[in-house]
């Protein structure tokens, strides 16, 4: 991987190169989350008249654009092909998947082509939903069934975290699978049985029928039962919402296929979905959900989101009914289920039909239940399973239900089996020490993980305090350090902004310069630490979060963390090293003029970097960071390196940072005043730039060539930061940023 050296896990598995027919969204999207890891992949589809390898081509062009990249040094591993000129090609892959069209005769043609080219130990796999393996590999030799597999993939693939596999028992293929399927593509692999709809969709598409036909039988509106399936967590867009994602013109052939492959007297097939007159009707007008811009939802002409009345087709304003105006406030669900309106009756309807659908099919379509759970909450966002909400409910709540479901014990989820070393210390009770804010547990064999448990895992005082603790623990029987937590969202969204803005506020200086001066301290205390510390980055990493990895020893990142020193945006600067440290890292990689310039750019994003790969690109990872594609294998990841860094660890010497003065200053500058000039750049953001501008070359006074050390640099960072925050304008950003997410327009 170009740039971004992934854990070695990724070469374990053997998948070396791989191979993808169709290339539609979902086999580009699977081309493209192979090339994300590192693997090369020929990307095939039928000849087009015009230019031979147009098709795959657009495919990785739609890629391109829809993000399915990690930004754009993967796509030059994907080489673009068709059927006729390149199925040669297929004789290098160690992994081939077919994602063509739904066409067993299709398929089986290209199965015949292929097996002549299968390489010894290679697999084949077809990412079918709706056919079974039986039928797919009926006329091939033992040795093609052998290696052949379903390997049911989700769209977006670079998003969607489950791959449902089907095979015999036993099959190494499926084997090779599951272990490249998690350590190169990052996905959560499930065992199937060869039933209709697998697991996922089995489930998901009988619990859209149900929710849908029910509300429209029991003249509940379509804002009510989203509510309803918002108050269950099953998702957050709602049934209806989730339909005009998944696009309304997909239900007659998705829904029409399954409820054709299962029993006539199968759930699915008494809530006829496709059949419903309401969903018949906008599929004849061209309302085919958010590819159209109209579904069940539409945004109006006057930019206000609109609703279909299922009475009449027609749109009308939300109400603004929400998971909030139902019985329990939207988070009492036991509340819900006992209520006597037609809110109650249509949430008892759907939830106790799909429960009891689970249960009844859960030993015919998976090994355990807790694969039903895993696979619903991957695959259609439900907050929690379907066994996971019977094993919440209490008797009341059951009975309510009134669907005859017994108390059948709780199957252990499959996060139980590969328990990560944090987890294991945290059902072990080992804590060395702990606040509100933070926690150090032993891992054993003398590693200790520092844990942040505040909201997003900001960075407030009492997360200062235990890094203080830690330091002063640290050596001894503690060798090495991991800071990480479960978060998937953050490894640290930065700074408790609320309670700097409050400082501002009551124009407390001293205690906001106190707060500054003590996370350098000890931020420059964990890179000065005898023992190797590593960060472990799953989701954001921001401001201070970020500052933080960047006085780690190392860090290991999922491929997806997403990583920023945004304060730009609410018109301060990073002012715990987070300057020093990156002019550091570009003044180590880069030439003169260079550094100071990739230093600035990535000091005014606005955004995170979208992906591990970019943020090595901006220099806030180090390019030697490894990266996982698993976000399960993030934080063992970095307990192993952490380990591997005992033996002999000095930690890093203090460095001198070169000094470009005020003339560089202004050549920064140039361009955004030019920028401002023409209207194109506030003042507000242009007197932020230009803070971070002096900073960077060393100060006003600074001699062009001179030498800084890092407490000097860091005594810069701090006086910058201690003049924005006196602007008025910056409590008001920071006050819009909180209440809104977004920076405030200057």
């Amino acid at each position: 991987m170009a740039a971004v050296r992934l854990a070695e896990g990724v070469a374990q598995t053997g998948c070396l190169r791989a191979a993808v027919i169709g290339a539609g969204s979902m086999g580009a999207g699977i081309a493209a989350q192979f090339a994300n890891a590192g693997v090369s992949v020929d990307l095939l589809d039928i000849p087009a008249p015009e230019a031979r390898n147009a098709r795959a081509e657009a495919g990785i062009a739609n890629q391109i654009k829809a993000g399915g990249f990690m930004g754009a040094d993967p796509v030059a591993l994907v080489r673009a092909g068709n059927v006729e000129d390149d199925l040669g090609r297929l004789a290098e892959a160690d992994w081939i998947i077919e994602a063509v069209i739904e066409n067993l005769a299709v398929k089986r043609d290209l199965y015949a082509r292929i097996e002549p080219l299968l390489k010894p130990g290679a697999v084949v796999s077809s990412n079918t939903s709706t056919i079974p393996r039986a039928a797919l590999i009926e006329g091939r030799s033992p040795a093609f069934a052998e290696a052949f597999i379903i390997s049911h993939f989700f769209n977006p693939p670079r998003h969607m975290a489950l791959l449902e596999l089907v095979a015999p028992a036993g099959s190494s293929a499926v084997g090779f699978a599951a272990q490249a399927g998690r350590m190169a593509l990052g996905k959560t692999t499930i065992a199937c049985r060869d039933t209709p709809g697998f697991i996922a969709n089995r489930i998901g598409c009988t619990w859209m029928s149900v929710a849908m036909v029910e509300a429209i039988r029991l003249g509940v509106s379509i804002e009510q039962a989203d509510a309803v399936h918002q108050a269950f967590g099953v998702p957050r867009t709602g049934v209806f919402g989730l339909a005009d994602l998944v696009g309304i013109d997909m239900i007659p052939s998705i829904w029409g296929s399954l409820m054709q492959a299962l029993p006539a007297d199968d759930t699915i097939n008494r809530f006829d979905l496709p059949g419903l007159a309401l969903v018949q009707a906008m599929i004849a007008a061209g309302r085919f959900g958010r590819k159209a811009g109209a579904g069940f939802y539409r945004k109006g002409a006057d930019g206000q989101m609109q609703v279909i009345d299922p009475a009449t087709g027609d749109y009308m304003a939300l109400t603004g009914f929400g998971a909030a105006n139902l019985p329990g406030g939207g988070r009492d669900l036991e509340a819900l289920l006992a209520d006597q309106t037609a809110l109650g009756a249509y949430a008892r309807a759907v939830l106790g039909t799909v429960l009891r659908y689970a249960q009844d099919h859960a030993e015919a379509i998976a090994d355990r239940p807790a694969d039903i759970d895993v696979a619903m909450e991957l695959g259609y966002a439900w907050r929690r399973g379907p066994f996971k909400i019977r094993d919440g409910l209490s008797d009341a709540g059951l009975a309510a239900l009134d669907a005859g479901l017994t108390r059948a014990p709780a199957t252990p989820g499959l996060a139980s089996a590969a328990q990560d070393r944090l987890a294991r210390a945290k059902a072990r009770a080992s804590s060395i020490t702990e606040n509100a804010s933070a926690a150090l547990w032993d891992l054993g064999d003398g590693i200790a993980c520092l844990e942040l448990r505040t909201k997003m895992n900001a960075i407030d005082s009492g997360a200062l305090d235990m890094i203080a603790t830690t330091l002063d623990c640290v050596g001894g029987r503690i060798r090495a350090l991991v800071i990480g937590n479960h978060d998937p969202r953050a490894f640290s969204a930065g700074a408790n902004l609320a309670a700097m803005a409050a400082l501002i506020e009551a124009g407390d200086w001293a205690a906001l310069e106190a707060f500054v001066a003590r996370g350098q301290g000890l931020y420059a205390g964990l890179r000065a630490a005898p023992v190797p510390v590593v960060a472990a980055l799953r989701g954001l990493a921001l401001g201070g979060g970020c500052e933080l990895t960047l006085h780690c020893s190392a860090s290991v990142a999922h491929a997806e963390a997403k990583l920023s020193l945004p304060e730009y945006a609410v018109g301060l600067l990073p002012a715990w090293g987070g300057c020093t440290r990156l002019l550091a890292r570009a003044q180590a990689h880069g030439d003169a003029r260079g550094e100071l310039q990739h230093a600035f750019a990535a000091l005014r994003l606005k955004r995170p970097a979208d992906s591990a790969r970019e943020a090595v690109a901006l220099g806030l990872l180090a390019p030697d960071s490894p990266v996982v594609m698993h976000p399960g294998d993030t934080f063992d990841t970095a307990v192993a390196l952490a380990e591997s860094l005992i033996a002999g660890y000095a930690p890093p010497a203090p460095v001198s940072l070169h000094t470009a003065g005020a003339e560089a200053a202004d050549t920064l500058l140039a361009p955004l005043q030019a920028r401002h000039a023409a209207g194109d750049l506030s003042a507000a953001d242009l007197s932020v730039a230009a803070a971070i501008a002096t900073v960077l070359t060393g100060g006003a006074e600074a001699t062009p060539g001179a030498e800084i050390d890092e407490d000097a640099m860091r005594v810069l960072e701090r006086a910058a930061f201690m003049t924005l925050a006196r602007d008025p304008l910056t409590l008001a950003r920071i006050g819009h940023m909180l209440r809104t997410g977004k920076p405030l327009g200057t």
